[in-house]
């Protein structure tokens, strides 16, 4: 069974319930537009939105389905938070700057629940977060982030969890705390991209599937071909994160594809679900091959983890992940896997979103390597895309346009392998 279908969605829970069928026509013949945006996740989509909404004429590309990769494959969690270890910028943008940066990680979420609300999206919406401790030192990171969230004047419920508590939020005896937080949760991803791209097409977006882009002209005003078609735009967004291969090979130098997996349980009933997940939160652990989890509304375990950097998908994901999840739920042994499926995300060195413009174009704009938190992310992305393609004054792309982003050495070929180098690495320092 294939993973990764180029004519529609992988064979996921996701694409089994998902609430609207979606259809858009291949681009064919010569069209134009204020902007052209490549790739259907939630950064395209995103982007279009907020530029329709400002009054730009916008044409989006997408070379499968709408929200065919990471955006409508991914755990569903919505964590507040962009990037990972903020203060080792603060030498490139200042104290303040990193203030900004942690503000913008809790409007991102926000950005989502206004998205959903403005658009009446049915996806499954739920607060509810908990970080896992694996260890005593990562309840001193909670209760550390969770006074720093406080004095930006976070206006959710956060609370520490004891050990002897845990079985009020998990239902496993691998943990020894955790951090609650109600301002974050979960959702249904490819329901959210398929509203996302219907709220698109309502605003006069328009939007191509089976529209893979072939070669990029840049220049005054960029010339976008697909096979079957050309769009001349006056600006360029370039959103195909981990898919971007050698559209643009400056670009993807700086991401690597990582392969990310989930299974997903049969039905479990309320007496189980409850006792798994009691207050039906999203969870996550902290370690470098961490574990996500949550229930689907139809209260099947949603498992997921692992990190191949090979680019070739596990011959079989659920042996692969049944023996993680029974690691933290072992009364799930005699448990039927109803789905299994993966996909890859884009990770950058610094695990910092990369959001910006081409050197030498100014009208090229791309965000990409979201490192695994791209439900959120991606949200601010676009809201930062938006605001300065129309000129808008942008603290975030002035921000993030700063930091700059290492090119991981190698090629296509060798970039992998070196990342699982270090991934090990990171692995054995957790070890010790």
């Amino acid at each position: 069974m294939s993973l990764t279908h180029t004519d529609q969605h992988a064979p996921s829970y996701y694409a089994a319930s998902a609430n609207r069928q979606l259809d858009f026509a291949p681009l064919q013949g010569e069209h134009q537009a204020d902007v052209c945006i490549i790739g259907g996740g939630f950064t395209g989509l995103n982007t279009a939105i907020e530029l329709a909404q400002r009054g730009l004429s916008v044409i989006l590309l997408e070379a499968h389905k709408i929200g065919w990769g990471a955006s409508g494959r991914n755990g569903g969690q919505l964590i507040r938070g962009v990037g990972h270890d903020l203060d080792q910028f603060q030498r490139i943008i200042g104290a303040e700057g990193i203030r900004d940066l942690k503000l913008m990680g809790i409007e991102a979420v926000q950005i989502v629940r206004q998205r959903i609300e403005d658009f009446a999206i049915d996806c499954d919406l739920t607060l509810g977060y908990c970080d896992l401790a694996n260890k005593p030192r990562h309840l001193e990171q909670f209760a550390a982030e969770r006074e720093s969230l406080l004095a930006l004047g976070y206006a959710h419920d956060m609370r520490m969890v004891a050990a002897q508590d845990m079985a009020s939020v998990v239902g496993s005896d691998c943990y020894v705390g955790g951090m609650i937080d109600m301002g974050s949760g979960h959702l249904h991803p490819l329901n959210l991209a398929l509203g996302e791209a219907a709220a698109a097409a309502s605003l006069g977006v328009r939007l191509h599937e089976q529209s893979a882009v072939t070669r990029i002209e840049l220049g005054a005003n960029p010339l976008v071909h697909t096979a079957q078609g050309r769009v001349r735009a006056g600006q360029l967004v370039i959103g195909c994160n981990a898919y971007l291969k050698d559209l643009h090979p400056q670009l993807s130098s700086t991401v690597i594809p990582a392969g990310s997996y989930i299974i997903a349980t049969e039905p479990l009933g309320d007496a189980l679900a409850a006792e798994l997940i009691p207050q039906n939160m999203a969870l996550c652990d902290q370690r470098v091959a961490l574990d996500y989890y949550r229930l689907s509304a139809d209260k099947r375990l949603l498992f997921g983890g692992a990190c191949h950097y090979s680019g070739r998908d596990p011959a079989d994901i659920a042996a692969y992940m049944r023996p993680k999840m029974l690691k933290v739920f072992p009364q799930l042994a005699q448990t039927r896997i109803d789905f299994q499926w993966g996909g890859m995300i884009g990770i950058g060195a610094n695990r910092l979103p990369q959001i910006g413009s081409l050197p030498g174009q100014s009208n090229v704009f791309y965000a990409q390597a979201y490192s695994g938190h791209g439900v959120n992310a991606t949200h601010l992305a676009a809201r930062i895309l938006g605001e300065a393609i129309t000129g808008q004054a942008s603290r975030g792309f002035e921000l993030f346009s700063q930091v700059p982003h290492m090119a991981f050495p190698g090629g296509q070929r060798l970039r992998a392998p070196l990342l699982a180098l270090g991934m090990m690495w990171e692995k054995l320092k957790e070890a010790i």
